[in-house]
């Protein structure tokens, strides 16, 4: 049966000079990943530190099972933060441990170990972890009290390709549990592939919100044909809005058929030609726009 773990109501948070948050409502069942997504500036950081308690809003409501956030909420969530500082000259074991003697309810550390793969590492010091290894020890200590629910906010920045594609089976192993995950991307194949649902912000709003499938849906009914740049000798001649990205070419439309003939027709090759439907980058950049955000 699905619950309510999560609500917020009409939440506001205003600075002296800015309006970070400015009214969002969010409802959040148990068991599904929640993404939450937006250029800098757009309030998702401030809206996170308020669900996590460690930031105060202005106004508005967060209920956690249908409460202000207390100290069960306290006792029952787990945060990864983007940046977290760990002490030196004590190892991975001994870390854990420190962490999980914090709560009343602890995780099982042997599983926990086994799950996120740290089991190698435990008398390592953590000043000698990798990238990757240290992203893991950082959920085991989100992981340690057996949360209820769990924040990871931009969890694999910096990650190689590898090691990002171990930490997203990892977030899929936990969310199978049934807990409840909020994460933080900025990429967007990252929140494509993990989250039940997606929310957009710019200008301290909710701009979009819904499955990541069903936006796309929502907003597009083509796709992108990409050739080389170089194999499109006279650009002007095409009867399409074209746009130049990286080296190519890229071709929005809803009739490829009629792209592809026209393209023959000019004696260009298809070759090199890729079609592709709409991603959430996409999406992102067309609803927040693509100028650069400090």
């Amino acid at each position: 049966m699905t619950t309510v773990l999560l609500q917020i109501k009409n939440l506001v948070k205003h600075y002296p000079s800015v309006k970070a948050v400015n009214g969002i409502d969010i409802t959040l069942n148990t068991g599904i990943c929640f993404g939450l997504l937006g250029p800098n500036g757009a309030g998702k950081t401030t809206t996170v530190e308020i669900l996590e308690g460690i930031n105060q809003a202005t106004s508005g409501v967060v209920l956690y099972k249908g409460k202000a956030l207390d100290d069960q909420f306290r006792k029952e969530a787990g945060i990864m933060f983007q940046s977290t500082a760990l002490q030196d000259y004590i190892t991975v074991r001994e870390t854990l441990q420190m962490f999980a003697d914090f709560y009343p309810r602890q995780a099982n550390l042997e599983k926990l170990i086994k799950r996120c793969n740290l089991t190698q590492y435990l008398d390592q010091d953590n000043r000698q972890l990798s990238g990757g290894q240290r992203q893991r020890l950082l959920l085991a200590i989100a992981l340690v009290n057996d949360p209820d629910i769990i924040f990871l906010d931009e969890p694999t920045t910096g990650l190689d390709p590898q090691a990002r594609q171990n930490f997203w089976d990892l977030i899929n192993d936990i969310k199978a549990d049934g807990k409840t995950i909020v994460l933080t991307t900025h990429y967007m194949d990252e929140a494509y592939t993990l989250c039940d649902e997606i929310a957009i912000m710019d200008h301290g709003k909710i701009i979009a919100q819904g499955a990541p499938k069903a936006l796309l849906e929502a907003h597009f009914n083509n796709v992108v044909l990409r050739l080389p740049e170089t194999e499109i000798s006279n650009l002007a001649a095409l009867p399409f809005t074209t746009n130049k990205r990286k080296g190519h070419i890229e071709i929005t439309t809803c009739d490829v058929n009629k792209v592809v003939s026209t393209l023959i027709k000019n004696n260009i090759s298809l070759a090199q030609l890729q079609i592709r439907t709409r991603t959430l980058d996409d999406l992102f950049l067309e609803l927040t726009g693509k100028e650069l955000r400090a």
